[in-house]
């Protein structure tokens, strides 16, 4: 349901001023669909000073990726998305979102490359994260510095892996066709084939972060396929867990913004998506929501203590290697079922 704060906030100035009510009520509602796990930070640094700067009322409409997005295609009456890129290219591929017009976006040239269109001319990215390999660096003499590792047979029973429904499953598909020589797009057969032999050192596979930190934490698994939004749980857990430097890089993850087809005021959205892409307003979010939220605006510059658990630079940018989901939607349904059958529903 939606839900303002800035409602009351608008409801105790008019009491204050003796304002009449309809003055409140004559302001422009502009809907954002987001998760709202992050409306703590989202309310203070980027809600109010849109508000306040465009005389406007925010309300969020809150909930998991797949329900928002078909809200939005189907009901309307959301004025900007935030997706990861997985459910923005679903909802790219569905015809539900404008393309955006950058040149109206005044901070869109301090982007990285990779953040500006990331999905042909839709919405840019807002964050950068990363998909890689954390490991207990006590449980092992020998470091893991490459994707092939996992295959390591003194890794036997050692490994917790994402199922092939989360963000990370098709991924290590991926990776399991580079360390067999193929291209898993092109040679699927290849690619389970080598899954298959990994099945001997995988101790149990997870749905969620929480699942992934329990068996870390305990000891059930020592290396573990992780998004860095999980990490510093995991590291609180159990200190000793670390990021693999892996030669092949981490993958890539964004979160982005659209703009559905059937929005109301689609020049306010653009004029947020430009404000949240801001400097200040990327540089915000780094400090406060930490990992998961690696900048995507150039200009931003963190001490080395606010990057340190962040995708941070270009450098690290360029490190990592991009998530390819309008390839990764097209097999997903025949990579399914190769899955089931090496792993079993």
């Amino acid at each position: 349901m939606p839900h303002s704060k800035s409602l009351l906030r608008s409801g105790a100035l008019a009491a204050l001023f003796c304002l009449p009510v309809f003055s409140a009520q004559a302001q422009e509602t502009f809907v954002v669909s987001n998760w709202g796990y992050s409306n703590d930070f989202y309310e203070p640094f980027i809600f109010e000073p849109f508000e306040k700067e465009h005389n406007v009322r925010i309300v969020t409409e809150t909930g998991g990726a797949p329900e928002r997005l078909n809200k939005a295609r189907i009901r309307g009456g959301v004025d900007v998305i935030l997706l990861t890129d997985k459910f923005s290219q679903i909802g790219i591929n569905q015809g539900a979102f404008e393309t955006i017009d950058s040149s109206k976006l005044s901070n869109f040239d301090e982007l990285y490359d990779a953040a500006k269109n990331p999905q042909g001319d839709y919405g840019p990215a807002y964050t950068f994260g990363r998909y890689g390999i954390v490991y207990d660096k006590t449980r092992t003499d020998t470091p893991i510095t490459s994707w092939c590792d996992l295959w390591r047979d003194d890794f036997a029973g050692a490994i917790a892996m994402p199922a092939f429904n989360t963000t990370g499953g098709p991924l290590t598909v991926m990776m399991a066709g580079k360390c067999a020589g193929s291209d898993a797009f092109e040679d699927p057969d290849t690619a389970f084939a080598k899954m298959a032999e990994l099945k001997p050192n995988i101790v149990k596979t997870f749905s969620s972060g929480s699942e992934l930190t329990n068996l870390l934490s305990t000891g059930e698994a020592f290396i573990g396929l992780a998004q860095d939004y999980a990490f510093p749980a995991i590291q609180a857990a159990n200190p000793n867990i670390g990021w693999a430097e892996l030669s092949e890089g981490d993958f890539r993850m964004m979160n982005t913004y659209n703009i559905p087809k059937n929005a109301k005021h689609k020049e306010l959205a653009l004029a947020f998506i430009d404000f949240s892409i801001s400097m200040q307003a990327q540089k915000d979010a780094a400090i406060e929501l930490v990992s998961g939220s690696g900048p995507v605006n150039k200009t931003v510059e963190l001490t080395p203590e606010q990057a340190s658990q962040l995708v941070y630079g270009e450098k690290a940018v360029l490190s990592m290697q991009p998530t390819p989901y309008d390839k990764l939607l097209e097999v997903n349904d025949d990579w399914e079922r190769r899955w089931n059958d090496v792993f079993g529903r």
